[in-house]
């Protein structure tokens, strides 16, 4: 008899543990890239994903756990289970797509060269020849400028995060940068330290490495979490939730990575 109970309370404590487990849902993030995921100088963590996170967390009836890292090991951090979903401004790409599953899209993208208003450049192969142009490490723009550009006597410059891509751009050792335009535009040139700088030329489009949308990645064998956060973006869209969000923190046009 004694056996038997603790058995049947054995049991129970598994599927409370299990329950607790269900009720977190840990999101992987990159935050050094505003206005998507940022540190207030308090440490508290904000941006346009970040509170699409809190919120999705929120219709789903789960608590949100957030997981920071760099951008280039975050698909590494979701296979090793180091958390459940990346929510970092990800950019749906067939390569990304071959390890992870995507959720219904987010928001649209918009990529964009960003350099020193007098130099008069274009995001072309032509117009870069001779220039180092920095990017962030493991982004759709890394793969699209070394792709495209790098044969043609670019210097394309990975850096793990995008404020040292700025740093180096305002200090000369870089002619320009290859990034989302909301980010460039809230991250860089609303600051005194961006006024010289602009968006260079028009929105780069290529369907093959720029996706036109952000996603929310998860693991291919998590058809649960997947599920989970499509369910809720439906409902978050429906109501006009994301929309909201979006207008908030975006108003120079939205983007990924």
């Amino acid at each position: 008899m004694n056996q038997h109970l603790l058995r049947v309370l054995a049991a129970a404590a598994l599927l409370v543990a299990q329950s607790a487990q269900a009720e977190t849902l840990r999101f992987g993030t990159d935050p050094t890239y505003p206005p998507y995921e940022y540190k207030l100088p308090s440490g508290q963590l904000v941006g346009l994903d970040i509170e699409i996170g809190n919120t999705l967390c929120a219709a789903a009836h789960v608590k949100c756990e957030w997981v920071e890292g760099s951008f280039d090991g975050l698909i590494a951090g979701l296979q090793s289970r180091k958390f459940d979903a990346i929510n970092a401004s990800l950019a749906a790409t067939a390569s990304r797509r071959a390890v992870m599953d995507f959720t219904t899209p987010l928001y649209p993208a918009n990529i964009r060269l960003v350099a020193a208003k007098a130099a008069h450049l274009q995001p072309t192969a032509a117009s870069l020849a001779g220039k180092r142009i920095g990017v962030l490490q493991g982004s759709t723009q890394a793969a699209f400028a070394k792709q495209n550009w790098a044969a043609h006597n670019v210097a394309i410059v990975e850096y793990q995060d995008q404020n040292s891509v700025y740093a180096d751009l305002v200090n000369g050792r870089l002619d320009g940068t290859l990034v989302v335009g909301a980010a460039a535009q809230l991250g860089f040139l609303a600051k005194p330290e961006g006024k010289s700088f602009e968006l260079a030329g028009a929105q780069i489009v290529d369907p093959a490495l720029l996706s036109a949308s952000s996603v929310i990645g998860v693991r291919k064998t998590d058809a649960h979490t997947l599920q989970m956060l499509n369910t809720a973006i439906a409902q978050l869209k429906q109501d006009g939730t994301i929309d909201r969000l979006t207008h908030k923190y975006l108003d120079t046009g939205t983007t990924t990575k």
